[in-house]
């Protein structure tokens, strides 16, 4: 198989921890031929489709020079057997756009995983609305009388906007917090945009646990992403330190309840987060935490998710022939 990866700059990728590089050495491994564009690349032509400049790359096991670069050339999304979309948010209007062209070129015969109706479709923070059985007390607001409101009902809460990631612009709020109205203020944009309060977890001094789902399947594993002290946040990003478990039976619970909604949706991989038994994000987009737990537990998820793509193109083996370059 030909499988072409849709990746931030590939100098910006850290192959120490980074999922997409774990996929791409799996496929490789696999005997696929690994190739990666970049999202300013993709493009649509009357005459050609839905087309972007690919790169092959040779992944090397080193995290220094970590790849080779081979052959680059312009053609067709229907080209690849698969192409994996893993940039990362922002979930701007260049990403939306992405999907859309990502959506014209499923349409053209290509295969794309996730599916880019579903990337489009899911709200990564707001998707747990579906699932509120299994979900902390939320809300979703912009209005400042409402967010008040609900903090001072909780008196413990957390602030976040719906477009962020990495524990970026995450707020621990407080009823009789001095900050409160400011970061309200600052969150909404002076109440022009939309954000999420949620319930206070305490036990996220255990961990925030990302639990992966890949072709409908529960990965047996979590990363428990426990913060460091004097944070609440437990995002790697943030200074959070991973640690490999077993899932719990409540943590079975809700992955295998929300597996088979996601995956009849086109959506392949995803990361779920669990604080305690609460259910706070669904992550599609490009979740992460593949290589932890992998290094921890040698639960190889990388290699899971290759074969769950090579099931999903029905087992191609033969690369399909070669796309005239129209560059």
């Amino acid at each position: 198989m030909r499988i072409a990866f849709i990746v931030d700059p590939l100098d910006e990728l850290k192959p120490y921890k980074d999922s997409s590089i774990a996929m791409m050495r799996a496929a490789q491994a696999a005997g696929h031929s690994v190739w990666t564009i970049q999202q300013p690349s993709l493009h649509w032509t009357t005459q050609h489709g839905v087309c972007a400049e690919a790169t092959h790359l040779v992944l090397l096991e080193t995290d220094s020079d970590w790849y080779v670069e081979g052959e680059a050339m312009i053609g067709p999304l229907r080209g690849f057997d698969a192409v994996i979309m893993r940039k990362d948010p922002p979930f701007d209007m260049e990403y939306v756009t992405s999907t859309w062209l990502l959506e014209l070129a499923e349409a053209d015969g290509a295969r794309i995983f996730n599916s880019p109706r579903a990337l489009r479709d899911h709200s990564e923070k707001l998707a747990v609305a579906e699932f509120a059985g299994f979900a902390v007390p939320t809300l979703v607001a912009r209005e400042a009388s409402i967010i008040k409101e609900f903090i001072g009902t909780h008196r413990d809460t957390v602030l976040k906007p719906l477009d962020g990631m990495g524990g970026s612009q995450i707020f621990r709020v407080r009823d009789d917090d001095p900050n409160r109205n400011v970061i309200i203020e600052t969150l909404t944009h002076n109440g022009r945009r939309t954000i999420m309060a949620q319930r206070f977890i305490p036990e996220i001094t255990q961990g925030d646990k990302r639990i992966l789902i890949i072709g409908g399947e529960v990965v047996p594993y979590c990363l428990a992403r426990i913060p460091m002290a004097g944070e609440t946040r437990g995002n790697l990003a943030a200074g959070g330190r991973g640690e490999a478990r077993p899932l719990s039976a409540r943590d079975r619970e809700i992955a295998e309840a929300l597996a088979p909604v996601l995956a009849a949706r086109g959506l392949l991989f995803v990361g779920i987060d669990v604080i305690g038994d609460w259910l706070t994000e669904i992550n599609v987009t490009s979740p992460t935490c593949m290589v932890e737990i992998c290094q921890q537990t040698g639960f190889d998820a990388a290699a899971m998710y290759i074969k769950a793509v090579e099931a999903a193109c029905g087992d191609a083996v033969e690369p399909p022939p070669k796309e005239n370059d129209v560059s």
